[in-house]
């Protein structure tokens, strides 16, 4: 569903993503690891088309996202570190605005299935957003992207700020979007959340890809010590 081949960014004299190469199937997540700076939120930012390449290409469902981004954007959904909202609107009235932007239709009662199948406990279908947690908010997002059905997501530090169970109960729905089919690529700095999803993972540092690997093949430390082996100077 996502292929990238030989991806470079460059900003003046600088480049963020280097030869990036790598792919992800459909039903597979991929987390890309490292730190700040290493080129994770750059490469979702060129998939979105929000960044145009210096080089290289990037398909969504063999779609070119340079070239046919308008086609390209049926199929993605985008949660990013703080999910965007009308504060002012329940969760259930969000999620009926954004889904007529993708020309989808619903029901109320679809709608409050969706936000359920998200994890979103059902009294707060019809509170204001601006009271909710971030943990909150993000069951939204997932919301979102079940009702525009999307085939790919793309997730940039979704657990950063989440207290442990909501990081673990976010976890677990990609988990349930991953054995859906879902593709799901994830910039992230939470290396164990990486074990508990059975990610594939990719360690990131100045642009590069450096090494991937099963995080089901590691226990916890070895995954960090891996981790730390490749970004330590």
């Amino acid at each position: 569903m996502i292929e990238i081949k030989n991806l470079v960014k460059k900003y003046n004299n600088y480049t963020a993503v280097n030869s990036l190469n790598l792919e992800v199937k459909s039903g597979e997540i991929f987390c890309l690891l490292g730190a700040n700076g290493a080129g994770k939120s750059t490469t979702i930012n060129i998939i979105l088309n929000f960044l145009d390449p210096t080089s290289g290409t990037v398909k969504v469902n063999g779609l070119d996202v340079t070239k046919q981004s308008l086609q390209t954007k049926k199929y993605i959904a985008y949660i990013p570190e703080q999910v965007m909202l009308y504060n002012s609107f329940s969760g259930l009235e969000n999620l009926e605005y954004f889904s007529s932007l993708s020309e989808k239709n619903y029901s109320k009662k679809e709608l409050s299935d969706f936000l359920a199948e998200s994890g979103l406990a059902a009294e707060h279908f019809d509170k204001k957003v601006g009271n909710y947690s971030k943990g909150m908010r993000q069951k939204v997002g997932i919301a979102m992207a079940i009702a525009k059905d999307a085939k790919v997501l793309l997730l940039d530090e979704p657990t950063s700020g989440l207290d442990p169970k909501s990081s673990y109960e976010f976890s677990m729905l990609l988990k349930n979007l991953s054995s859906k089919g879902v593709a799901i690529l994830m910039a992230t700095h939470d290396l164990f959340r990486t074990k508990e999803m059975n990610a594939k993972v990719g360690i990131m540092k100045k642009g590069n890809l450096l090494t991937t690997f099963r995080a089901e093949e590691f226990n916890h430390s070895d995954i960090e010590k891996i981790y730390m082996d490749y970004i330590s100077d």
